[in-house]
């Protein structure tokens, strides 16, 4: 069920709209922290620099000024020193050693003159030379050895000289470094937060149009009278929901006044049929004449044709408005088939015609059991019309997940190729047919009217094939028969 479930959740449109929604957040954060990183990682570099240049030049005039004496090294080493202690950026834990900050002077000659920092000053004297610093303009440089690249900025001293001063851009890196991880986690939440937010508004939201289109799929030829939910906020949602059941309150109102209309049709139609039927029947007893007794029964059999017609012209024109009465049971249509294959099996031995049932079992569906019983009826009388004698009728029986499988197969001579395509339509009939082409249109509206669906074909070995398939029985159906039944 878990699993179920989560794959209905995945599937939602509550979800995607999550996703989407949360894809747009993430990459407008993503394209924010970027400017702010890109601002705060060049604010930090230019406070290195104005320190590196004021640092610089404040070392510059000091090896100026100073005499070039044996106190020249000791006294612009300290200096060095105590401006090493002013990084910016430092952090306060980090140990006073001076490996983050170097400062070297070179002469004339290019040699090195004065080195204060970690190591010899060889490896940075060489990347030095490596690079073309620009002087009084902090650059960027690799040092052989040291993961972490130098700042350093250069001044020219008047003896032809120069001093470098080097700033290791490892705190630059660390407040970065600490600044992005920071964002990222407080990113991280946003985005699961939003989309949380998201995820159960939209689903909430959408619970509602979920509960319309649940009661709207119910709604149909076998409840008329079932609305959708409505809800007291006055939003798009609820305004549907109360749309809806106007509509279907014009729909109901319409089919009621077609059943009226076709009632009061057919019982002013049947009522002087009946009383036609009657008197004939009644004048046969006084009748003694053989042919005049013939045209009495002969009357009486166009009259039931004319009543027969009649009932399956109103049918039809009700199911073609979505309008048929429907009273739904849960039906073994196996039973049911075999019931009918037994009470239509003398009329066709009487007509020279075999009849066979293949059977799996138990099937049911859930529909009108008069109309399926009158379905069945109408195929087995297409049969007997249209069959020579010595064919043979096959009626098939199966289910699996689609539904139950119906199918009737002959061996005669098939569909009429002219009419095939349209067998399901109303007064459509073949070229030899003496009926009023209403019979397979009526089974194709009882199949349409129970949501199922309907083929006609002329089989491979000859003859003709009809396949039917209808919804089964869900247990939710069955359980409330079993309901209303206790």
């Amino acid at each position: 069920m878990s699993s179920r479930s989560d794959k209905s959740v995945m599937h939602s449109a509550a979800w995607r709209i999550s996703l989407w929604a949360t894809l747009a957040f993430t990459c407008g954060t993503m394209i924010v922290f970027v400017f702010i990183d890109r601002f705060v990682a060049n604010d930090i570099q230019r406070r290195s620099d104005a320190w590196l240049s004021g640092e610089v030049e404040v070392l510059g005039d000091v090896a100026e000024r100073t005499p070039d004496d044996a106190l020249y090294n000791r006294v612009v080493g300290e200096v060095a020193e105590l401006a090493s202690r002013e990084v910016p950026n430092k952090a306060p834990s980090q140990d006073d050693d001076n490996d983050s900050v170097f400062f070297l002077q070179i002469g004339k000659d290019g040699a090195l003159k004065l080195w204060v920092g970690s190591g010899d000053g060889q490896a940075q004297l060489e990347a030095i030379r490596a690079h073309t610093l620009i002087i009084e303009r902090p650059s960027s440089i690799r040092v052989r050895g040291i993961a972490i690249p130098f700042r350093v900025a250069a001044i020219a001293m008047k003896d032809g000289g120069r001093v470098y001063l080097g700033l290791s851009e490892r705190d630059e890196q660390r407040v970065l470094r600490n600044l992005r991880l920071r964002f990222f986690l407080l990113w991280l939440s946003l985005v699961l937060l939003g989309f949380a937010i998201v995820f159960f508004t939209t689903r909430r939201t959408l619970s509602h149009v979920r509960g319309i289109n649940e009661a709207a799929s119910r709604i149909g030829q076998m409840d008329l009278k079932t609305r959708v939910p409505t809800t007291q906020r006055n939003d798009e949602i609820s305004q549907l929901a109360v749309t809806l059941n106007r509509m279907l309150d014009r729909i109901e109102s319409t089919v009621i006044q077609l059943h009226t209309i076709t009632d009061s049709l057919a019982h002013d139609l049947r009522s002087p049929l009946t009383a036609i039927r009657g008197k004939l029947e009644s004048s046969i007893a006084g009748t003694r004449d053989d042919q005049q007794l013939e045209t009495i029964v002969s009357a009486i059999e166009e009259l039931d044709r004319l009543t027969d017609f009649l009932n399956k012209s109103l049918d039809v024109a009700e199911a073609k408005a979505d309008a048929l009465r429907l009273t739904p049971t849960s039906i073994d249509l196996d039973a049911l088939l075999g019931s009918m294959v037994a009470l239509y099996e003398p009329s066709m031995s009487e007509r020279g015609l075999r009849i066979r049932f293949e059977r799996r079992g138990p099937v049911r569906i859930f529909g009108d059991e008069g109309l399926i019983h009158r379905m069945i009826a109408n195929l087995f009388d297409n049969e007997l019309r249209h069959l020579s004698s010595g064919c043979t009728v096959t009626v098939y029986l199966d289910q699996s997940a689609g539904g139950a499988s119906l199918a009737l197969l002959d061996d005669g001579a098939g569909f009429d190729p002219e009419v095939k395509a349209s067998l399901f339509t109303e007064r459509i009939k073949g070229k030899e047919s003496t009926g009023h082409g209403l019979g397979l249109a009526f089974v194709g509206a009882v199949v349409r009217a129970h949501s199922g669906t309907i083929a006609a074909t002329n089989a491979e070995s000859g003859g003709a094939q009809i396949n039917i398939t209808l919804p089964l029985t869900s247990a939710e159906e069955l359980s409330h028969q079993v309901v209303m039944t206790s």
